[in-house]
C-alpha cells in the first residue's frame, strides 16, 4: 500500500510512519525535506519519499490512501489575527488541494483520512458527546475544525472519506504531556480552576491503531472521535499525573492567570468536552489503553 501523508513529520504522523515503516510505502509532504530525511533516516529510501509540493507527485504514481494530518500547532502561539490565519491556512489550504487532486482524478485513493479535533464541538460542560452531537458551541476552535471537515467531505463522492476528531494525545515527552508534565515532576502541578472540566484523551498507540483501523475498514466513513472511552475531569487527570512522580496535585492554577498567560487559547483548557468514541467502538475497534491509569502507567513505567 502506498500512502500519501501530510503532517508526516509531526507527532502523530511520525508515530504512524514509524509503526508501519515495513508495511507501507510513504510519500511525505513536508516543508523541509532535509529535516524530514534526518527524521526518517532509519527507514530505507525505497520505502519513503519526500515532496514539498503536491505537484511534485510523479504523473504515473498510484496512491492507495491519503492521510491528511497537516496543521500548525494550535497551542504554540497567541491567537492573534495573524496567527489565526496561519492555523487556518495550514489546515484548510492543503485539505482543499488534496480534495482537488481527488476530484480531478489526478490521484485515485481508495480512502481519504483527514484530520480534525474534538474542538469542533466547542465547550460542552459535562455532557457526554459522541459523533451524533451537532449542537456545536460557537467559538474559534469549533469554527476552525468545522470548516476543515467541510472541505474534506467534498472528497466523499469519489473516495471513502473518514474524518478523525482527535482528543489530547498522550505519549512520553511528546505532545501535550511534554508541556503538562514538567510542573508535576516538581510537585507544582494541579488542577485548573475547580478542575471539573472534562479531558478527552487517547494514548498514542491507540491513536495510530485507530487510524490504521479506519484505513482498512472499507465500510466506514464520516466522522470518528479518536478519544479513549473514559474521559476524566481535569482534577482526576492532575491527581493521576502527579502520582506518576510520587507527588500530590496540591496547587491550583487560577483561571484568571491562565487567561492572562494564554489569551484566547486558554478556552481550550478552561472548558472541556466529555467525548466518547461511539462509532469506533461500535465498528469493533478495541482500545489497548481505555483508562487513564493504564495509559499513564505504560508511559511512565
Amino acid at each position: 500500500m502506498h500512502i500519501l501523508i501530510t503532517g508526516g513529520t509531526g507527532f502523530i504522523g511520525q508515530a504512524f510512519i514509524n509503526s508501519f515503516q515495513t508495511d507501507y510505502n510513504f510519500t511525505v509532504l513536508t516543508r523541509n525535506v532535509s529535516t524530514a530525511k534526518r527524521t526518517f533516516a532509519h527507514i530505507p529510501s525505497n520505502n519513503i519519499k519526500f515532496i514539498t509540493q503536491l505537484h511534485e507527485l510523479p504523473k504515473d504514481i498510484h496512491v492507495d490512501a491519503v492521510i491528511n494530518l497537516a496543521g500548525s500547532p494550535i497551542m504554540d502561539k497567541m491567537w492573534s489575527d495573524k496567527h489565526k490565519h496561519v492555523l487556518e491556512s495550514s489546515r484548510w489550504e492543503i485539505t482543499q488541494q488534496l480534495v482537488d487532486l481527488i476530484s480531478t482524478k489526478t490521484i485515485t485513493p481508495e480512502v481519504f483520512i483527514s484530520g480534525s479535533a474534538i474542538g469542533v464541538y466547542g465547550r460542552q460542560d459535562d455532557q457526554v458527546i459522541d459523533e451524533k452531537h451537532a449542537n456545536y458551541h460557537p467559538e474559534y476552535s469549533s469554527h476552525l475544525c468545522a470548516h476543515w471537515e467541510e472541505l474534506a467531505r467534498a472528497a466523499n463522492p469519489l473516495t471513502r472519506t473518514a474524518i478523525i476528531r482527535t482528543g489530547i494525545v498522550l505519549a512520553k515527552d511528546k505532545g501535550a504531556l511534554q508541556k503538562m508534565a514538567l510542573p508535576f515532576k516538581f510537585g507544582l502541578g494541579g488542577p485548573i480552576g475547580q478542575g471539573k472540566q472534562y479531558m478527552s484523551w487517547i494514548h498514542i498507540a491507540d491513536m495510530v491503531s485507530a487510524i490504521n483501523f479506519l484505513l482498512h475498514s472499507k465500510s466506514l466513513s464520516g466522522a470518528f472521535n479518536l478519544t479513549a472511552p473514559n474521559a476524566v475531569t481535569n482534577r482526576e487527570f492532575s491527581t493521576q499525573l502527579a502520582a506518576c512522580f510520587n507527588k500530590k496535585a496540591r496547587l491550583t492554577t487560577p483561571v484568571l492567570v491562565l487567561r492572562l498567560l494564554l489569551g484566547e487559547r486558554a478556552e481550550l483548557i478552561i472548558y472541556g468536552q466529555r467525548v466518547i468514541p461511539t462509532r469506533l467502538v461500535d465498528a469493533g475497534f478495541t482500545f489497548k489503553y481505555d483508562t487513564l491509569d493504564q495509559a499513564l502507567s505504560e508511559i511512565y513505567a
